[in-house]
């Protein structure tokens, strides 16, 4: 065999190889292309995003080491004051060592109440998250202990009669009515109280400082009597605890309250300004405290609204411009006494 004939033979052979290759490809491009699966998206929503863990609570730690010195710097003076009075003078030293005990005796019941009385702000809240739970799950059992537990904190015998069939909220709107009712109306009164004393205190006073002493103190009063109203007993520490949770909610419902009805306060303080600047001014205060009042209600109360209203800031508004309105006994024209 020649060396011609054996390139014709590779050539033939490397020409054959490429026109299987090339029909291979051509048929693969023939076929029928699937369409492609996009990348599944991970919703916006569903992002889970790592907490940061929690740090050392060196705030708590460094309040309560520094109460725990002044309590023994305290604990220590009172010793040396009975150890110099008694040597000084040994009944002076018996009357001090007594009056110390009464001291001590006071701290220990005013603790107690303080933590008697956050427990029950605690229980009030804990009511108020079952309930909701139990509605949304649609939990009979959950409901009926949840009406049981209201009914021993709130210290009442209503007598509650539920349908066979009674849903989850149809148990719990039973109680709403029985036992909340009236304890709802009285909140309202109280609400309106106060915002009339500080739209009439905050219309005359002629001092700033008085006006935001007054605000700041009936404030404080009826956040107070709202949570005793609803059953609460807060102290000191719970009335702070109380104040910063009606804060924490106005902060996130205040758009909703705002415009609940910000045409009526609009107009009714548009009126009232009309008629004077201070008593305008005094309007809006009234406003604004109505607005924490009804925010405290929501706070404290162990049940969630559901078949009662809830208390509307356009009801206390109307009401409180309508008595800001009134002209004075004295501007009123009196006829004269016929001859």
């Amino acid at each position: 065999m020649s060396s011609s004939d054996t390139s014709r033979g590779v050539f033939g052979l490397w020409l054959t190889r490429w026109r299987r290759e090339r029909k291979r490809t051509v048929d693969n491009d023939r076929r029928p292309i699937a369409p492609a699966t996009p990348p599944a998206s991970t919703p916006v929503n569903s992002v889970q995003i790592s907490r940061a863990r929690p740090g050392f609570p060196w705030g708590g730690l460094f309040w309560s080491a520094l109460g725990g010195l002044v309590t023994l710097a305290l604990g220590l003076w009172a010793v040396k004051l009975v150890e110099d009075l008694a040597a000084r003078v040994p009944w002076l030293g018996w009357v001090a060592l007594g009056l110390a005990c009464l001291a001590a005796l006071a701290f220990v019941v005013i603790a107690a109440k303080e933590a008697f009385g956050l427990l029950r702000l605690a229980t009030m809240e804990k009511l108020r998250a079952r309930a909701g739970a139990a509605i949304a799950a649609s939990d009979k059992s959950a409901a009926l202990a949840v009406v049981r537990d209201l009914v021993a904190f709130e210290r009442e015998k209503p007598q509650l009669v539920f349908a066979e069939h009674a849903s989850a909220a149809d148990l719990l709107q039973v109680a709403e009515r029985e036992l909340l009712a009236r304890r709802d109306e009285t909140a309202r009164a109280l609400v309106a109280r106060a915002a009339r004393r500080v739209s009439l205190v905050t219309a005359v006073s002629p001092r700033a400082l008085v006006d935001l002493a007054f605000v700041f103190i009936n404030a404080l009063v009826m956040v107070r009597r709202l949570a005793e109203i609803y059953g609460g007993r807060p102290g000191a520490l719970g009335l702070i605890k109380l104040m910063r949770q009606v804060i924490a909610h106005l902060a996130v419902t205040g758009g909703l309250a705002a415009g609940d009805s910000i045409i009526q306060q609009l107009l009714g303080h548009g009126v009232a300004a009309r008629l004077s600047a201070r008593l305008g001014e005094g309007v809006l205060n009234g406003l604004l405290t109505a607005r924490l009042g009804l925010a405290a209600i929501d706070v404290v109360r162990p049940l969630p609204f559901a078949a009662l209203p809830r208390p509307a800031l356009s009801d206390i508004a109307g009401d409180l411009i309508r008595r800001s309105g009134e002209p004075a006994p004295a501007a009123r024209n009196i006829p004269p006494p016929a001859d």
